[in-house]
Formats: structure tokens, C-alpha cells, sequence
């Protein structure tokens, strides 16, 4: 008979357990909203540069959700501190969550000893989106660039360049 399975009924859904939850979004759902975030703001702004700057904003709040949910699903709870720690949980933890895989590489910088690079050789934004000739400098990575704030290259690079006082006390450490 249908329904007669024991189901937990929850009185409040703050109640229910934070379960890790389905992990997968359709693709073709995503590449859908995407491109309608991109359509909207489009007719929002006057040139690229405003165009990629609501992009990353929008990039941003996701971000900050994606952060704050993966720290409520931590078990330990524990909080990294270290600069390679942090790098490397946005680097593999946060791109395996957003894209299903980690991230193609994680370089420090060579001309400034403050700049890391996060870089993927073919974005999942950038899949589906086709630039028109007149926009030929815009680039959807402004909205992952946002997640992390950076800038782009040739492949989509996030750029994470710290403080001075980040970097001594990461020299303090040790």
C-alpha cells in the first residue's frame, strides 16, 4: 500500500536535520537561469565593465551562502586560519560543491609574493553563453570571480591578493 512507510513529519523545518541534500543541479536548468542573469543585467547597464561588476556581485552572495552552508554541514567545525589551507579548501572544497570537480590548479604568484591564482581551463559559465562581436571583452568568469574576487586572463584566473599584515602573520606563524 502506498504510504504506509514511516515518515518522520516535522513540526517546524528548522527542525529537520541538515542533511547534505541532493548534490546535483541540472545543467540545463543552470545554464538557463544563468544566461537570464546574464540577459537581465545586460539591459541594467551601459557598458562591460558594469555588466561584469553585477556579475560578480551577484557572484558574491553566492559565495557567502556557499561558504555559510558548508560550514553548517562541517561536522568538526574547525575554522582554517592558514593562508594554504584556505586557498586550498576554495580551490577543492568550494569548486568540487559549485562545479562538481576541483579546481584545474592552485599557483602562487610570481611577481608579487600577496597573489594566488586559482584557474580552470574551461569555466561551466562559460559553456553556454555566447558573447555577441560589440561585448567581444566580456567575460562570464566575472560571476565566479565574484565567489572569490579576481580577475580573469585567457583561462578564467581568480587573483587573491592578501594584506601585508596577513602575510606577516602568516611568516610568524611559520
Amino acid at each position: 500500500m502506498i504510504g504506509t512507510g514511516k515518515i518522520k513529519q516535522y513540526a517546524n523545518v528548522l527542525d529537520k536535520p541538515l542533511g547534505k541534500g541532493k548534490q546535483e543541479v541540472s545543467l540545463s536548468a543552470f545554464a538557463f537561469l544563468f544566461s537570464e542573469l546574464v540577459q537581465y543585467n545586460q539591459t541594467q547597464v551601459d557598458n562591460i565593465s558594469e555588466l561584469e561588476t553585477r556579475l560578480e556581485d551577484a557572484g558574491y552572495a553566492v559565495g557567502a551562502r556557499v561558504l555559510e552552508l558548508l560550514c553548517q554541514r562541517d561536522k568538526g567545525n574547525r575554522r582554517e586560519t592558514r593562508l594554504l589551507g584556505i586557498l586550498s579548501f576554495v580551490h577543492s572544497t568550494v569548486w568540487k560543491v559549485l562545479f562538481g570537480k576541483v579546481a584545474d590548479s592552485l599557483e602562487k604568484g610570481t611577481e608579487h609574493e600577496d597573489e594566488y591564482m586559482i584557474s580552470e581551463k574551461e569555466l561551466l559559465v562559460n559553456r553556454f553563453i555566447s558573447i555577441p562581436k560589440d561585448m567581444g571583452t566580456f567575460h562570464c568568469g566575472a560571476f565566479v570571480a565574484g565567489i572569490v574576487k579576481g580577475q580573469q586572463r585567457p583561462r578564467t584566473t581568480i587573483l587573491i591578493k592578501f594584506a601585508e599584515e596577513v602575510l606577516r602573520r602568516e611568516a610568524r606563524l611559520g
